[in-house]
């Protein structure tokens, strides 16, 4: 139905842009119209899903709710005058061009979400508890939302620019030679950036971590950067490996060990008898049990105590346990006290510490061998 015959005929002369001076009042009223329904039209759907969404545990869907109003009541708005457009009896030449701003204002209100909804998942993610113990995670992350954001922005360039009719296939074409040329000239540069987010995510080690690397190299992580990593080495001296060279290597990680391994060759001298020999081991055996930080078999631990060898210059004793400290300083002094205690045990039992030394026989030859 018309609504020109309810209009006073003053409203019906042709204004500027062919439309009719009702048609502009129409517009915009319609415009005040929809930004209102459509406000009213979000908050009834928010207020719909936070009743859903209250009964989850996390936290991310609460977030997206009140960083999407703003996005949705753009959407809404537009989607309510789309919807009430055949009632202002537009030009048709004129209802396409309001069609295609209208489609524009979509464009721009999806890629406003999108961005929104990033950099809602990144600020969540960033707050996790894997990320909280990866320093080096929250820069990872923080870059990939940047990127995310600057492939939506393109995206929607580009459906832009072909949608106004230019050729985008020769644009795609030279976007991607440029793309090309980036990637060679960055290679190293995007190579230890995906280093450094591999050990962010695999977290072979951590700042503050005691490491032994491939190359010789053992110290202190002093910091995991994005594109090296610096460690502060035993000498005081800090050396920086590239985080695509880093995630290559043997990493070995001495702050994750849950115990030490115990491991000496006790030598004994030639003098010693079997029952001295078996009296030390059942000492040395002993010590080792009655220690309070020792890991007994059943709980994983190693013992052994054994006569391995008859030496050189010595009677060799194999000594191998484990002892549940992760302090390598404790370790140090739980040592100190053992190999004191099997020194008490061999004065005990009368036996010595044996020391490298060779026995040499000079044989005498007979008188007339020697007068020949």
């Amino acid at each position: 139905m018309s609504l020109t015959r309810w209009i006073p005929e003053p409203l019906l002369t042709i204004g500027p842009w062919d439309l009719a001076y009702w048609q502009w009042i129409a517009i915009a009223v319609l415009i005040v119209l929809a930004l209102i329904i459509g406000k009213v039209a979000v908050w009834c759907f928010s207020w719909i899903v936070k009743r859903i969404v209250d009964k989850t545990t996390t936290t991310l869907d609460d977030e997206l709710i009140t960083r999407l109003r703003r996005p949705l009541r753009l959407l809404g708005t537009i989607a309510v005058f789309r919807l009430a457009m055949p009632l202002l009896e537009l030009p048709e030449h004129r209802a396409g061009t309001i069609t295609n701003a209208l489609l524009a204002a979509l464009a721009f209100g999806i890629v406003w979400g999108l961005l929104r909804t990033i950099d809602v998942v990144v600020a969540h993610a960033a707050r996790a508890p894997w990320v909280m113990s990866r320093p080096s995670s929250r820069s990872l992350l923080s870059i990939v939302g940047r990127i995310l954001k600057v492939v939506v922005v393109v995206i929607a360039a580009v459906s832009f620019l072909g949608a106004i009719g230019l050729p985008i296939g020769s644009l795609l074409a030279g976007l991607g030679i440029g793309g090309i040329a980036i990637a060679f000239g960055a290679q190293k540069t995007v190579e230890n950036l995906f280093g450094a987010f591999s050990l962010g995510v695999d977290q072979p080690l951590r700042e503050g971590d005691f490491v032994k690397l491939e190359a010789d190299t053992m110290g202190t992580v002093e910091a995991i950067g994005l594109r090296s990593t610096r460690v502060r080495t035993l000498d005081r001296t800090v050396v920086s490996l590239p985080n695509g060279k880093l995630a290559d290597m043997r990493i070995e990680t001495f702050a994750v060990r849950d115990r030490f391994r115990f491991s000496t060759v006790v030598n004994l001298v030639y003098g010693t008898t079997a029952t001295q020999l078996r009296q030390i081991l059942e000492g040395f055996e002993r010590t080792l049990v009655q220690h309070p930080q020792f890991v007994p078999v059943a709980s994983g631990g190693e013992l052994t105590v054994r006569f391995m060898a008859f030496g050189q210059s010595s009677l060799d004793l194999e000594v191998i346990c484990h002892f549940g400290t992760s302090d390598i300083n404790v370790f140090r002094g739980i040592r100190q006290e053992v190999l004191l205690a099997f020194m008490e045990i061999v004065e005990q039992a009368g036996s010595e510490f044996a020391f490298p030394t060779r026995t040499i026989h000079v044989a005498s030859l007979p008188a007339a061998t020697r007068a020949a």
